[in-house]
């Protein structure tokens, strides 16, 4: 639906790296490597959005790297329409609902990074979870998104001793139980 907006892929591209997940951080060779575009296209687009206010950047040795500027008026509205555009608060809605003692849900993999994919990778963090239910959730909102979503369960103690090990710009926190609606 957003390539009917945004006619730039490159701009498109790097909407979806650095809005999706806040955390993601990038340079020029490395943004035209990943997306297999020319470097003056890449440059081109984000000289555009550090002009607009809404990257940041800062060198590190010679490689000026880029990120989302999360203070900007615009930064949640592009967040949410992209989170939109690729499912994933329907996802979530569905997983939440109904499924068990849900704690939280992390997306993973390639979306993660701020890089477009197939599948949709999201870790559900909780116990007792009902995974024939999960399993149907799973199937349906893949069709309702046109996407394969791959869910990975973990205990609350098993993740936290694996998130130690994983760099933070690789996952990050779509949902969390309110304190006010946790069961104790």
């Amino acid at each position: 639906m957003l390539e009917t907006l945004i006619t730039s892929k490159t701009r498109l591209k790097l909407l979806t790296k650095f809005f999706l997940n806040p955390q993601a951080k990038a340079y020029l060779r490395e943004l035209e490597r990943a997306f297999g575009e020319s470097s003056n296209a890449v440059r081109l687009e984000l000289n555009r959005f550090e002009n607009a206010g809404l990257l940041n950047s800062t060198l590190e040795g010679n490689r000026k790297v880029f990120e989302a500027n999360t203070k900007h008026p615009l930064f949640f509205n592009i967040h949410t329409i992209l989170r939109s555009n690729l499912g994933i608060d329907r996802i979530i809605e569905n997983i939440t609902s109904k499924l068990g003692n849900v704690e939280q849900v992390w997306l993973s993999g390639e979306f993660a990074k701020g890089n477009d994919s197939p599948h949709i990778d999201l870790l559900i963090v909780g116990q007792d979870i009902d995974e024939s239910y999960l399993e149907q959730l799973k199937v349906k909102a893949g069709h309702l998104i046109d996407r394969n979503i791959r869910l990975t369960q973990y205990t609350p103690v098993l993740f936290d001793a694996m998130i130690k090990t994983i760099n933070p710009t690789d996952i990050f926190l779509l949902w969390e139980v309110q304190a006010s609606s946790a069961v104790n």
